[in-house]
């Protein structure tokens, strides 16, 4: 009787031996496959970021070599022709009165005036010119272009001792002020901006203001608030964090912030690619 006790006992403890396993094996099991998932989301979610960081490399350099396409059009073909009808109203002006000569000097006098803001527009859109100059000589020849222009007043101020960035992160900033004007120029109806640049050894601050008619700041996931938008995921391309803060009837601000001392990622990968070389 003791015997047949003691073999059910072992019975028991077996039982429960293989059943205790079977949680074991099942909660393993579970926790190994939660991980596999886990892991298999991550690298979708990897691959969908990589996916869409090279997209829009890729749209910014097809942009960047339009620009320069138009830029060489413009100064090479468009300020040419230009130039030559300006040379043959000066040859007319010989079979002219007097009163028409006057306005043929007029005409002439605008056409040169043309031929100057095309050089200085196409200058704006090569990469090789801003890549020669750098940011802040850019940005200042882009305030005087800008205030001559007398549609919008815009005031540059630079603090710290400048030093470079790096091509392509010098590029994709002034990219990021060009669309950022459009947006004052074309949407908000502004009549200042401001351009702030400061440097210092540990970071690189970029800061954009202009008194426009501003937004909600739903428009930044918004479809319309795509220009917004774009300049976000730009600045992310060269590993610098975008703020964009407004209101309506106070304006817009873009502050970028940009650590020097981070290796270029971006310049590093599109070098070899870079627009115009």
């Amino acid at each position: 009787m003791l015997f047949k006790d003691e073999q059910v006992i072992l019975i028991i403890i077996a039982g429960t031996a293989l059943l205790l396993l079977l949680g074991f094996f099942m909660v393993g099991f579970l926790l190994m496959f939660q991980k596999k998932q886990n892991k298999n989301a991550m690298e979708k979610a990897e691959l969908k970021s990589s996916f869409k960081q090279e997209l829009l490399k890729t749209r910014i350099e097809i942009q960047e070599e339009t620009l320069n396409y138009v830029s060489r059009e413009m100064h090479d073909n468009i300020t040419q022709v230009l130039s030559f009808v300006k040379l043959n109203m000066g040859l007319l002006a010989n079979k002219l009165t007097d009163e028409q000569k006057v306005k043929l000097n007029d005409s002439r006098e605008l056409i040169a005036q043309t031929i100057t803001d095309l050089r200085n527009l196409s200058k704006s859109l090569s990469f090789e010119h801003i890549n020669a100059l750098g940011l802040v000589k850019t940005l200042e020849l882009e305030a005087i272009r800008v205030n001559k222009s007398g549609l919008i007043n815009m005031d540059l101020n630079v603090e710290g001792e400048m030093y470079s960035l790096g091509e392509q992160r010098e590029l994709v900033l002034f990219r990021i002020f060009q669309e950022a004007l459009n947006n004052a120029l074309k949407h908000a109806d502004a009549a200042n901006i401001k351009i702030g640049l400061y440097y210092n050894a540990q970071m690189f601050n970029l800061t954009i203001e202009d008194d426009g008619a501003g937004f909600q700041p739903e428009l930044l996931t918004d479809k319309s608030g795509s220009g917004l938008r774009n300049m976000k995921n730009r600045a992310g391309l060269i590993g610098a964090e975008a703020v964009i803060t407004s209101s309506l009837k106070q304006g817009c601000t873009i502050k970028l912030s940009l650590n020097p001392l981070v290796e270029e990622n971006y310049a590093n990968e599109t070098h070899s690619n870079s627009p115009g070389r």
